[in-house]
């Protein structure tokens, strides 16, 4: 059996996975029902994959989160707390991040691997640079976009799908949350 594998992402209506400037975290748009979808999406068993730029980004920035924060909303926490694969071919365990083995080699080798072994599961929030090869390998079954209302022409980061493949996406489920954010899962095929 294939383990299924979602590429999870927060975007800008303008395609950004993040904004410089003043914006604060999901662009100070969060409300309850996001929060409570999130916690209960990573409430379930699966294994969390990410790229090591990804693993970098969350290490750093819950290092230096205080309590209170929102990098410590009870979905990060849970997220951080699932057990995660990293690959990578520039770090090397042990991580600072429980749970979590680094494996090296070829991204899409690696997740096809993980695919055909895993008894749950596999889930990637960001990891953009990892997700874009594994969607051009045919190895994504849901791309899960959560659309902020926003739009960071001038300070947007992270271009999520810049130099990827084309793709035909079907829509196979979406949701409105907190009146204002569009939660679209597709399944990707390439064009």
């Amino acid at each position: 059996m294939t383990a299924t594998y979602t590429f999870d992402v927060f975007s800008s209506l303008d395609g950004y996975g993040a904004a410089g400037g003043n914006w604060t975290g999901y662009w100070g748009k969060q409300g309850p029902e996001l929060l409570d979808h999130r916690l209960a999406l990573y409430g379930t068993e699966q294994r969390m994959v990410f790229g090591a730029n990804t693993y970098r980004a969350f290490a750093r920035m819950l290092a230096s989160s205080t309590e209170e924060s929102d990098v410590r909303d009870p979905w990060v926490t849970r997220m951080r707390n699932l057990p995660a694969t990293v690959v990578s071919t520039t770090l090397e365990g042990p991580l600072d991040w429980p749970n979590a083995t680094v494996v090296s080699g070829d991204a899409v080798e690696v997740v096809a691997r993980l695919k055909e072994e895993s008894d749950v599961p596999l889930r990637s929030h960001g990891s953009l640079s990892l997700n874009r090869a594994l969607m051009a390998a045919g190895l994504v079954d849901r791309l899960q976009v959560t659309l902020f209302p926003v739009i960071t022409g001038q300070t947007g980061l992270d271009p999520i799908f810049q130099g990827a493949a084309d793709f035909d996406l079907e829509l196979v489920e979406n949701r409105t949350l907190d009146g204002h954010i569009q939660e679209l899962i597709y399944r990707p095929t390439l064009h």
